[in-house]
C-alpha cells in the first residue's frame, strides 16, 4: 500500500490544472492522479481513426475519458462568464471566479494558445439585432483553441507537470474508506493507495460514481437539470456573420407555446458532427479545429431544452438516458433528420438523404426524431429554429440537418464549502463531477482553486 499526502481522482479539467498548479506552487505534498481513461497519446477514437464508421462503445470512451477528460478532444472552446457554464461565482463571488478564469486563459496561451483570438459579444451588433427578435445573447469572452492546439497544449501541459504528479491511466477507483489520518481507495486493479486529502474531480462520465461516494458520506447533493435536444448542421456561410464576429454564440430563447427556455450550445464553425458514449449511451456532439485544412464546409451547433423536475421524480439523467437509449435503439447510434421532413411528420430515409444539399459530417441513421423527442421538447426546437432564421436566415432551410439526440447530464451539485471541501475533512469535489461547474474554463479554474489551497496546507 502506497501513502500519499494528496490524491486526485479524474485526469480532466479540473484535475489537470490542479496538477499545473500543484506542479507551479511551492509545497511539499506528494500526489497522484488516476484516471479511467487513457494517457493522452492513446485516446484514438476508433470512428476519428478510420477504423469504423460508427460507434463501436468502447470502454470507457476515449472522446470522453482519459488525460484532459471529455474536453481533450472537443473544440478547445474557453468561455470566460459567469452568466453560463457554472456556478463557481457563487462559492467565490464573481470577480475572484473570473481572475481564476482569467488566470487559465493566460496558462492556456503561455503553453501555445497565444495564437488563438479571445473573442466577444460585448458590444456587438449581434445582441441588438438578437433582442430585435426575443431572442437573448449571453455575455462572454471566447478562446477557441480548436481540437488540434488543444491537444498540445494538453501535451506541454503533462510535461510540465510529469515529474512532479504520479499519474496512472486505465485505473479506476471502485471504492473510498475514510481511515484515521484520510482516506483509503481500492482501485480495480486491487491496488491499495492511502492519501490524507482526497479530490474527486471525474467530469460527467463519473457522475453515477461521484454520487454514490456522497451517498456513503452522507453528504448531500441537489439534483440537477439534464438538457435533452439536438445537435444542427448547416452550411457554414449562414452563421459566418456571426461566428466570424463571436465564434461562440450562446443564444436564449423563451419560447411562446410553452414558456420554455431553449438555447444555442458549442458551436463550431466549419466544424463536425461526433459520437459520444456516455455510460454506453451513444449521443452527439460537435468539434471544431484551429487548422484551416481540417475544416468542413458546415457549422453545427446544439439547441437544447432544459428539463427540471418536482417531486416526487428526482431522477433527471435517468429520464435523458432513455431518450437517448430509444434513438440507439432506432438508429443503432445517433439518428439524422432534415429539418424539411421533420417539419412536414414524415421520416428522412436514405433517398431522401441522397437529394440532400446539405452533406452531413458523422455518417448517422436516417429517421424520425419525433419518435424519439418529447413533443415538448421537439416543439420547442421547431420554435427556436425558426426564431433563429430571423438573424440567420437559412437556418429553417429544409435540408438543415438535426442529429439526434443531444443530451447534457448534469451532475448532481454537491454540498460544499467556499475552497469546494466537503463536510467530510479532506475530501473535495471540483469541476464538471461537482455539479458546480459545466464548462472548460470554470472546471479548470476550480481545479486552481482548491491547488491553491492545499499548497499552502503543505507549504
Amino acid at each position: 500500500m502506497k501513502k500519499y499526502d494528496i490524491i486526485i481522482v479524474g485526469a480532466g479539467a479540473g484535475g489537470v490544472f490542479m496538477a499545473y498548479e500543484l506542479t507551479k506552487l511551492p509545497n511539499a505534498a506528494s500526489v497522484l492522479m488516476i484516471d479511467k481513461g487513457a494517457a493522452l497519446e492513446k485516446r484514438i477514437c476508433p470512428i476519428n481513426s478510420g477504423k469504423v464508421q460508427n460507434c463501436i462503445r468502447c470502454a470507457p470512451c476515449h472522446i470522453m475519458n482519459g488525460y484532459g477528460g471529455a474536453g481533450t478532444l472537443s473544440d478547445g472552446k474557453y468561455n470566460i462568464t459567469t452568466q453560463f457554464g457554472g456556478d463557481l461565482h457563487n462559492y467565490v463571488g464573481t470577480e475572484a471566479a473570473l481572475d481564476l478564469m482569467e488566470y487559465v486563459d493566460q496558462v492556456l496561451c503561455s503553453m501555445g494558445g497565444e495564437a488563438a483570438k479571445l473573442y466577444s459579444t460585448a458590444n456587438s451588433e449581434l445582441k441588438t439585432l438578437a433582442l430585435r427578435n426575443n431572442l437573448h445573447l449571453l455575455d462572454a469572452k471566447v478562446r477557441h483553441l480548436g481540437t488540434d492546439r488543444n491537444v498540445k497544449i494538453l501535451e506541454r501541459i503533462f510535461d510540465y507537470t510529469k515529474d512532479r504528479i504520479d499519474t496512472q491511466f486505465n485505473t479506476q477507483v471502485l471504492d473510498v474508506e475514510k481511515v484515521e489520518n484520510g482516506f483509503r481507495i481500492v482501485t480495480d486493479k486491487e491496488e491499495v493507495f492511502e492519501c490524507k486529502d482526497l479530490v474527486l474531480a471525474t467530469g460527467r462520465s463519473g457522475s453515477k460514481w461521484i454520487s454514490s461516494i456522497c451517498d456513503k458520506f452522507g453528504i448531500e447533493q441537489k439534483k440537477n437539470r439534464v438538457d435533452i435536444g439536438v445537435r444542427v448542421e448547416l452550411p457554414a456561410e449562414i452563421f459566418k456573420h456571426i461566428t466570424d464576429d463571436v465564434y461562440e454564440s450562446k443564444i436564449v430563447y423563451k419560447t411562446d407555446k410553452y414558456n420554455d427556455m431553449v438555447r444555442t450550445f458549442c458551436m463550431n464553425p466549419y466544424g463536425e458532427v461526433v459520437a459520444e458514449n456516455t455510460n454506453g449511451i451513444v449521443t452527439v456532439n460537435g468539434h471544431s479545429y484551429a487548422d484551416p485544412k481540417l475544416r468542413t464546409e458546415n457549422t453545427n451547433f446544439a439547441l437544447l431544452v432544459s428539463n427540471q423536475f418536482t417531486e416526487p421524480f428526482k431522477d433527471s439523467n435517468e429520464y435523458g438516458e432513455s431518450i437517448a437509449r430509444l434513438s440507439n435503439m432506432l438508429g443503432g447510434g445517433v439518428l439524422l433528420q432534415r429539418f424539411g421532413d421533420l417539419v412536414k411528420g414524415r421520416r428522412s430515409s436514405a433517398r431522401r438523404m441522397e437529394k440532400c444539399f446539405t452533406r452531413p459530417t458523422l455518417k448517422a441513421t436516417p429517421g424520425d426524431l419525433s419518435l424519439v423527442i418529447p413533443k415538448r421538447q421537439l416543439d420547442n426546437i421547431i420554435e427556436m429554429i425558426y426564431a433563429l432564421d430571423k438573424i440567420a436566415p437559412g437556418t429553417a432551410n429544409e435540408d438543415t440537418l438535426l442529429y439526434g439526440v443531444e443530451v447534457k447530464f448534469y451532475n448532481s451539485k454537491v454540498q460544499v464549502g467556499g475552497n469546494l471541501e466537503t463536510k467530510v475533512k479532506g475530501l473535495f469535489a471540483l469541476g464538471d463531477g461537482s455539479g458546480v461547474t459545466h464548462s472548460l474554463s470554470q472546471a479548470s479554474a476550480s481545479g486552481v482553486l482548491v491547488a491553491r489551497a492545499l499548497a499552502e496546507k503543505y507549504k
